[in-house]
């Protein structure tokens, strides 16, 4: 389990995140919710120890993690996907692979991302950097696949993608959520999201405003929460 206490972060232009407390379960995929600016990315960042907060606690399988490096917390099995496609664009999408495999997967990542993502496979040897938009972020997803992690934070990964990409890209969560990986997703498209999640959270102006199961979530409360941050 996953455990954000009371936390609240922020930047030198001020504090974004307001006690802020938030759980991931074992097996379990949390969506994540809320308008732009609310402080949904800020928490990641914290999650995966890119940013560090200015109180609270971030508990990781019974173990208080708080203020660990990013790679500590990656050998802990936290994986951040964030917004923006994350990938070593000078490399070939073969070295993308290995360099963020596991011990277990190593020469053999690349055919276990194609195995998920066939064209990874055909294009092993082409740079990152030339690859499509759609074809980075299967990249940067793959990191989820050959990486052994238990939790998976996700930042907008359909953002700016065609919607045949979306699918392929959330049949994948689907097969992360089928092998027991725990994801924390923050996404643009609010239904797919509610699909797939166990649990839903939604972050308004750096405070948690709705935490439950996606059933207990009416289109008006999400509507309620974006046009309120219009609004302020």
């Amino acid at each position: 389990m996953l455990e954000l206490r009371n936390i609240t972060a922020g930047y030198d232009t001020g504090t974004v995140l307001h006690d802020v407390t938030l759980v991931v379960p074992d097996n379990a995929v949390v969506a994540l919710l809320g308008p732009n600016g609310a402080g949904k990315t800020t928490l990641l960042r914290v999650a995966s120890g890119l940013l560090r907060s200015r109180s609270g606690q971030m508990i990781l399988d019974g173990v208080d993690v708080t203020g660990q490096q990013p790679f500590q917390l990656a050998r802990r099995g936290v994986c951040h996907v964030p917004e923006g496609r994350g990938v070593f664009a000078a490399l070939s999408v073969a070295d993308n692979l290995r360099l963020q495999a596991s011990a277990r997967v190593d020469r053999a990542a690349v055919d276990e991302a194609a195995s998920v993502f066939p064209r990874l496979g055909e294009r092993r040897s082409q740079r990152a950097g030339t690859l499509s938009g759609g074809e980075q972020q299967m990249l940067a997803l793959s990191h989820a696949y050959v990486g052994d992690p238990s939790y998976v934070l996700l930042d907008e990964v359909s953002m700016g993608l065609a919607p045949k990409i979306i699918d392929e890209i959330f049949d994948y969560l689907r097969q992360l959520a089928g092998q027991g990986i725990s994801q924390l997703l923050v996404e643009q498209y609010v239904s797919r999201a509610l699909e797939l999640a166990d649990y839903v959270y939604i972050l308004n102006r750096g405070r948690i405003t709705f935490a439950g199961e996606p059933q207990e979530i009416s289109s008006e409360t999400v509507l309620r929460s974006y046009l309120g941050a219009l609004a302020s």
